[in-house]
């Protein structure tokens, strides 16, 4: 491993812990502001395609206050010209090896030295597209399944609050049983 990625050398943002906030009305209307922009900045690489997605996109759900949006890339080879157009404005792309999961392209749109936006990059007929999707919408239909939903990720993020990525893994047989079973 080289030395730009141990963690001593990352950012304040990569690792800063799990907070849990109430539901703010605001969040829609961010993400399609972060979207209006993205389209802006990335139309010349026909990237028109986004959605909001996440705990911030399901109405009176406690989220990281973190904006989730997905869009569609038709390759992974135009990475450095997404860069060139997202670096100036804030964003900070994380590698596949160090986000470690190869389905995506992971960026981060830092404001006031925290996150603020994820931007989900995937190739079109990505399954995970269509799961978010899913997930998201059967949450807005379900008040039942945000309350639970809610409880969980408090309890989660209090036990994970150092440890993101434990945090999401743990939240993993809840979202399954959703898209799965159909709670």
């Amino acid at each position: 491993m080289t030395d730009h990625l141990q963690p001593e050398n990352w950012p304040a943002w990569a690792t800063e812990s799990v907070e849990i906030v109430e539901a703010n009305p605001m969040w829609g209307s961010q993400a399609q502001e972060e979207i209006r922009q993205l389209r802006d900045l990335l139309q010349q690489l026909n990237i028109h395609k986004f959605e909001h997605i996440g705990s911030t996109s399901i109405p009176g759900l406690p989220a990281k206050p973190i904006i989730d949006l997905m869009g569609e890339v038709q390759s992974w080879e135009d990475m450095e010209l997404i860069a060139d157009q997202l670096n100036p404005v804030g964003w900070n792309y994380v590698p596949p090896e160090l986000d470690g999961r190869e389905y995506r392209r992971f960026w981060v749109r830092v404001k006031d030295g925290k996150r603020a936006v994820h931007l989900h990059l995937m190739r079109q007929g990505e399954d995970r597209w269509d799961r978010q999707i899913q997930f998201r919408d059967v949450l807005r239909q379900r008040p039942d399944l945000v309350e639970a939903y809610s409880a969980l990720k408090v309890k989660l993020a209090d036990e994970n609050k150092d440890d993101r990525e434990a945090y999401t893994a743990a939240k993993t047989e809840f979202i399954l049983q959703v898209l799965d079973e159909g709670i």
